[in-house]
């Protein structure tokens, strides 16, 4: 049974689920690749681009079968990351499987049918809720397409309509990766420019090193992971720091019996340097919910309790 649970207790999903996409011969698939301990399944038939040195193992996808096998033979347990490259082919592949099971979800040529789609998303929905109930780190891999946004047009990943819009909502990083002149560079803040997502804290932009021979592909892993999970812990500190902070408050107002005994309170809340987040006006509010108890009355000009007469 659930139980409620304070803030710095809750326990945190430390999985990252990403999408990398930009303009081909980019190396995002080594990017991706670049995470803790990766399996690829390569939908793209293009592993063979990826340089031999930094190479994984590797799932070459004939059919969605061979993935749903994957997913229920445990040959996954060996992994930390599931890498798909790339996610518009995985869709290409789901759509013929379902096609393939119920020939009514597609039309004479070829195509899905609206029902098809419908169906197509349930599924690619089920994958992602499969993978994270593996506890494993998800990233996709994708290129990019322009969209028009009203009168403007925005750089998108190449996913494929509302399936794209679903996985979406579900990721914690959407990065952009462009070379601007000899430099890679991907980006996590969404501008004018192009979609991205940023909800790790990471930097806006990440220069993304050229690997040299000899040096191990973990860029993906030290820049993103390792920081994800720092930030983390930090926060679930603080978190503790801010409800120890308004427990001790708490006891002093509690403790409030008087006027006197108010303004020594209000003394200290004025005059504490440590707060943290919201914690000044929390405390403010407790204690005049504390003084309306008692029936003080807050002096306009002194800024300080009386008691009633």
């Amino acid at each position: 049974m659930s139980k409620i649970r304070k803030p710095h207790e809750l326990i945190v999903q430390t999985k990252i689920k990403a999408l990398i996409y930009g303009q081909p011969g980019l190396g995002k698939t080594t990017f991706a690749l670049s995470a803790p301990n990766p399996i690829l399944l390569d939908f793209d038939k293009g592993v063979h681009r990826v340089n031999a040195e930094h190479q994984t193992d590797t799932l070459q996808v004939e059919s969605w079968e061979d993935v749903l096998e994957l997913l229920q033979d445990g040959s996954l347990n060996a992994y930390q990351t599931i890498v798909i490259d790339t996610a518009s082919k995985m869709l290409d592949c789901m759509s013929i499987y379902l096609i393939k099971k119920n020939p009514k979800l597609g039309k004479q040529n070829g195509a899905l049918s609206l029902q098809g789609y419908g169906e197509r998303k349930a599924e690619f929905s089920n994958f992602v809720k499969q993978i994270s109930a593996l506890n494993k780190h998800l990233v996709f891999v994708a290129h990019e397409k322009e969209e028009k946004i009203g009168e403007s047009k925005e750089v998108r990943p190449e996913v494929g309509g509302s399936s794209g819009t679903d996985l979406y909502k579900d990721l914690d990083l959407i990065g952009y990766m462009e070379s601007i002149g000899n430099k890679r560079t991907v980006s996590f803040s969404p501008c004018e420019k192009y979609y991205a997502k940023n909800s790790c804290g990471l930097n806006s932009i990440i220069d993304v090193p050229t690997l040299a021979h000899g040096n191990a592909n973990d860029f993906f892993t030290k820049e993103i992971i390792n920081t994800y999970q720092n930030n983390l812990e930090s926060r679930k500190e603080m978190i503790g720091e801010y409800n120890d902070l308004i427990e001790v408050a708490k006891g002093k107002i509690e403790a409030i019996i008087d006027a006197e005994t108010a303004n020594e309170v209000v003394e200290w809340a004025k005059t504490f340097d440590g707060h943290i987040w919201s914690s000044k006006i929390v405390i403010s509010r407790m204690l005049n919910d504390r003084c309306k108890e008692l029936n003080l009355i807050l002096d306009a000009k002194t800024k300080s309790y009386k008691n009633a007469a």
